[in-house]
């Protein structure tokens, strides 16, 4: 739960004023008198990559799109090899399935993120792409990662779709390799109800980027719709002004976001370390404490069978938990059989257990959904209650 916490009066008056000063045109492009020449899309593509230190943004549909998108303007190929972790929203994959690529499913360290020690082995001359994904507003670990595609000359594209506003050595994650991806959707970190946005500091990237979210159009200045010439085959994967006046909105509240995840994650975290009893309590790893956005705390239990106990007694004591384990079936990739039956070359991942770091901490994982407008006495005593259940099965 973040941007979706405070929408309000800010994000309406975006709205009415597309009808106000803009007589109601919808679409990012063209009708330029009638709009009286207020383009929203531009304004919030600028905006964004202003605040995340990016030369260029590009926004779009989804945060689907984006990755597809991202990985077709990289040159990823049909039949091209594109290297992701185990631990990720199903989407991820999608994306590369999407355009004809083949995912390469590696297994996750013990900050549920890309491991780069897999990454080493798994890399081939088929390699065309590597994504990493930054699950739950956690660095993965980039540094190490980029060194090996710099290593094997193979370009990396972020997935950042749950790390909007979240920071690495300083930099911006999406902002690290070729290019970088968010979404926008409902439950993310700023919302527009979908969309995505890509950033990129390749002038080259922007270009095929722009004219991939829009049938190819070159989008020159200046020139009309009906004669612009076609840079690439294209797709519509076009943002609305309506998701753009929104997201214009909620991007001005992202540092609020973070600093009120941070605030509450940090109050529930030191609450629970003070009550429970054993002290080789085991939390995810976490690269980057102070860049993190704290979107998650997530708990390692001693196994499986005591991680199903606690939960059955937290749902007892009306305490929300978050994708794991509750949604883990969506993001764990063991479990797509509806995906891997689809070819024979994806034999290897029908065994649920296959990547074992991400089985073993996933099954005994319990992660907790940090709120921006959770009260400080609310944050506590949901942490006491968690204290007590932990204690009964650590």
């Amino acid at each position: 739960m973040s941007g979706n916490e405070i929408i309000g009066k800010e994000e309406l008056n975006n709205i009415i004023d597309i009808f106000k000063k803009s007589n109601g045109v919808l679409f990012a492009h063209g009708f330029d008198k009638r709009r009286n020449n207020i383009f929203r899309v531009p304004l919030f593509e600028k905006s964004f990559a202003k605040k995340l230190k990016s030369k260029y943004a590009i926004a779009c549909s989804s945060g689907t799109a984006a990755g597809a998108m991202c990985l077709k303007a990289a040159g990823v190929m049909p039949g091209d090899e594109v290297i992701t972790q185990a631990f990720t929203f199903i989407a991820a994959v999608e994306s590369i399935l999407s355009i004809g690529a083949i995912p390469k499913i590696i297994d996750v360290d013990n900050s549920l993120n890309m491991c780069p020690e897999k990454l080493k082995k798994t890399i081939t001359k088929k390699t065309k792409c590597i994504m990493p994904v930054h699950m739950l507003g956690a660095p993965a670990n980039m540094k190490e990662i980029l060194k090996i595609a710099k290593k094997y000359n193979v370009p990396v594209v972020e997935d950042a779709c749950e790390s909007t506003g979240v920071k690495y050595h300083n930099k911006y994650l999406g902002t690290l390799g070729l290019s970088g991806f968010f979404s926008m959707d409902f439950g993310k970190i700023i919302t527009a109800g979908e969309g995505g946005v890509i950033t990129t500091n390749n002038k080259k990237q922007y270009l095929l980027l722009k004219a991939l979210r829009d049938h190819g159009h070159e989008n020159k200045l200046g020139v009309h719709r009906g004669i612009d010439k076609a840079l690439i085959r294209g797709f519509n994967f076009r943002m609305t002004e309506i998701q753009a006046a929104i997201g214009i909105a909620q991007l001005k509240k992202l540092d609020y976001i973070i600093r009120k995840k941070r605030i509450n994650k940090n109050i529930f975290l030191n609450q629970i370390k003070k009550k429970v009893k054993k002290i080789n309590i085991r939390f995810a790893h976490d690269r980057s404490a102070r860049g993190d956005q704290n979107d998650h705390l997530i708990i390692y239990l001693k196994n499986k069978f005591f991680a199903l106990k606690a939960k059955k007694l937290l749902d007892k004591l009306n305490i929300g938990t978050g994708i794991l384990p509750i949604a883990s079936s969506w993001h764990y990739a063991g479990y797509w059989q509806h995906i891997w039956r689809e070819s024979k070359k994806y034999k290897k991942y029908k065994k649920v257990n296959y990547w074992t770091n991400a089985w073993s901490l996933i099954s005994c994982s319990i992660s907790f959904p940090i709120s921006i407008l959770e009260k400080k006495n609310s944050i506590l005593k949901k942490a006491n209650l968690v204290s007590m259940v932990i204690n009964k099965f650590i």
